[in-house]
């Protein structure tokens, strides 16, 4: 070993001890690297070596303001040295009030949009969580026990669609429609209602607007189906992220919308990872001028520095579950960290910036700069289907023939494209065969140029 070599040190001691999320570990180091990142700015990672990599997914989609912002920095260490943490049962502190109150008025009504008006409820009382799954499980039992609350408790179901992703937790993994995450833990979850995907384009050449129709049409035959039956329709707005990236109409939120007012039962909204700023709007509902019963938000929340998540809900809801002690209505969910007092504060900050950058118009540029950049991509002999929601480009390999047929997954030409790119300096991370980008919303247009580059360097180098 090259006594220089600091990654190759890190490496070998992290392959000691530690057991790597999302990963079979057997691919360690070879044919996926390990890298060992010692500090961030910006944009930008840095290894052990001092190797800089363009951080192209935001390190798991969290990374909304660049890393080490140091207006968030600076919150969080001020609120270190006030007050860490305190439990949210029987107290209460400031920044959890102020970070709902702000999450209230800034997401708690849909905004005109087109020709739509605004419909659903005014979002006015905030449940925090530690993480994206902890968030998609509060909002599953809350639906689940205001049924009982209300007296119908026939409603025992929840529809997702074709490849929806929730999380990892029992009860988001249930939602879950991908066999990679979900066939090992089969016997250990609930049994979802599965409903047509919207996600265009489609196989038979139909426009946005008609997968839409047509994935309404079955829904509503499924809702028709389990009248009664059902709790809750759950769904990821305008973007399954990891069911391929794949994007639907904004005409699909609006006609779910209805169908769940039709049959009462509740919407919940999953913009985990495509809330705050990601699809070129506040919130990927925003587009749809529609606000869901249950709103999940997380990820970006704290810019990407601390795991916080959140779930909205509104106000008939929450009084549902008022009643006298032990009548069994109180909502009786609780994590040790809920509403920390130093992630309260982070949010706090990252939304003031996520106003401005709202306020300055970044979001449209930023979307136009990347489908700039990418656009020379649509034409390349080993890519298909270039598309792009507000600041999320993705585009699927393919074996290059006239055909247009997938790789063998066991070609893992993904996994090939990812370390081409990494050699160049950007980090990719495809999910399979599909690549995509969707990088800090305060990455400047040269970075973007630089990404679009090294990624069909990349695809030339692991495709021909």
């Amino acid at each position: 070993m090259n006594p220089n070599d600091q990654n190759a040190d890190w490496v070998a001691r992290d392959l000691d001890v530690l057991w790597h999320p999302c990963t079979q570990m057997r691919d360690h180091p070879h044919p996926l690297p390990l890298l060992p990142i010692v500090r961030a700015s910006g944009c930008w990672l840095e290894d052990a070596n001092g190797q800089r990599y363009l951080d192209a997914v935001s390190s798991w989609w969290v990374n909304l303001f660049g890393h080490g912002h140091p207006r968030i920095a600076e919150a969080i260490a001020q609120q270190a040295s006030q007050l860490d943490h305190v439990l949210l049962a029987g107290f209460t502190h400031p920044p959890a009030v102020e970070l709902a109150e702000q999450l209230c008025e800034l997401l708690g009504r849909a905004p005109r949009a087109g020709q739509w008006s605004p419909v659903g409820p005014r979002l006015s009382r905030v449940f925090y969580a530690e993480a994206g799954s902890a968030a998609i499980e509060i909002a599953l039992k809350l639906s689940w026990h205001y049924w009982r609350n209300v007296g119908q408790h026939r409603r025992t179901r929840f529809v997702v669609l074709e490849q929806a992703y929730h999380g990892e937790t029992l009860g988001a993994l249930a939602l879950s429609q991908m066999d990679l995450y979900r066939q090992a833990y089969g016997g250990l979850l609930l049994q979802p209602l599965v409903a047509r995907s919207p996600a265009s384009p489609d196989p038979h050449g139909e426009s946005a607007e008609r997968c839409a129709e047509i994935a309404l049409a079955q829904m509503a035959d499924v809702l028709g189906e389990h009248a009664g039956e059902v709790c809750a329709v759950v769904i990821e707005p305008l973007v399954q992220c990891a069911g391929g990236m794949q994007m639907h109409s904004p005409a699909y939120l609006r006609g779910l919308r209805a169908l769940c007012d039709q049959h009462q039962v509740h919407l919940i909204a999953d913009e985990i990872a495509v809330g705050l700023g990601r699809t070129g709007t506040l919130l990927a509902c925003d587009q749809a001028a529609i606000r869901p019963d249950l709103l999940c938000i997380g990820k970006g929340l704290t810019g990407g520095t601390l795991p916080l998540a959140a779930v909205l809900t509104h106000d008939e809801l929450y009084q549902a579950f008022l009643g006298e002690y032990g009548s069994g209505r109180a909502f009786l969910h609780s994590h040790s960290y809920t509403g920390f007092a130093i992630g309260c504060a982070a949010a706090l900050a990252a939304l003031t910036l996520l106003r401005e950058t709202l306020a300055s118009g970044r979001l449209q540029t930023l979307g136009e700069s990347l489908e700039r950049a990418f656009a020379p991509l649509a034409r390349h002999r080993h890519l298909r289907d270039l598309r792009r929601c507000g600041n999320i480009v993705a585009m699927e390999l393919h074996c290059g023939d006239a055909q247009q047929r997938p790789y063998p997954a066991a070609e893992r030409r993904g996994l090939a494209v990812y370390r081409e790119a990494l050699r160049r300096g950007v980090l990719l991370r495809p999910l399979g065969d599909t690549l995509y980008a969707l990088p800090p919303l305060s990455i400047s247009d040269d970075e973007i140029r630089l990404l679009a580059s090294v990624a069909e360097q990349a695809i030339d180098a692991a495709c021909d």
